[in-house]
């Protein structure tokens, strides 16, 4: 099973999609060992002192492909869930002044919680989904995917590319343009698609 990130894919203002929608998409992989499910606590990662968080909606792959076309896409997705890619800033930092990868700073365990997932038929329209983040308490992070540059099918088809997408796969696909920032110890963080709490857990 691959974790798959698209990096830098939102905007604030839609009118700046057009001038941004090169065809270059930032992809990244990150390890099935980061994954946290059934809404278990996160243990802050002894590796960083930056733990930032970034609320993002989570597409999981439900039959296998290969150079998938853009129209084909879609039927490609069998569940949507909500979660949260953590990075290791100051690892990231340290790693960039070297142009090193970015594994480290996204791979760690822990870093990749994620909701149950809804069945794709819960949605009828993937270009307008809303989903928010709350940290104790206070909203952080609101999304809608009508704000995506590369929307679903176009990073579906755009990896489909490179390597075959298999049933199980699970696609990060970007973060709201504004309002990611750091976790510390105790913080209690709580995701939500269409207003229907999913994601529940604390920084331990």
């Amino acid at each position: 099973m691959k974790i798959i990130g698209i990096g830098k894919n939102y905007v604030s203002k839609k009118e700046d999609i057009k001038a941004l929608k090169n065809g270059d998409q930032t992809i990244f992989l990150k390890a099935e060992s980061t994954l946290v499910t059934n809404n278990e606590d996160v243990v802050y990662p002894s590796i960083t002192n930056e733990l930032a968080y970034e609320v993002e909606l989570v597409a999981k792959i439900g039959k296998k492909g290969k150079d998938i076309s853009l129209e084909n896409a879609p039927s490609f997705i069998s569940e949507i869930a909500v979660g949260i890619d953590y990075t290791a800033k100051d690892v990231l930092a340290a790693s960039r002044e070297n142009k090193g990868p970015w594994a480290l700073a996204k791979g760690f365990d822990g870093a990749s919680p994620i909701s149950n997932f809804k069945p794709i038929s819960d949605f009828l329209d993937l270009s307008y989904i809303n989903f928010n983040l709350v940290i104790n308490g206070e909203e952080k992070q609101t999304g809608n995917t009508d704000f995506m540059i590369y929307s679903f099918a176009e990073i579906i088809a755009f990896v489909s590319k490179y390597m075959t997408l298999e049933p199980g796969d699970l696609i990060f696909t970007g973060t709201p343009a504004l309002g990611a920032g750091l976790n510390v110890k105790g913080d209690h963080l709580q995701a939500f698609i269409e207003g229907e709490l999913l994601l529940d857990f604390k920084i331990v």
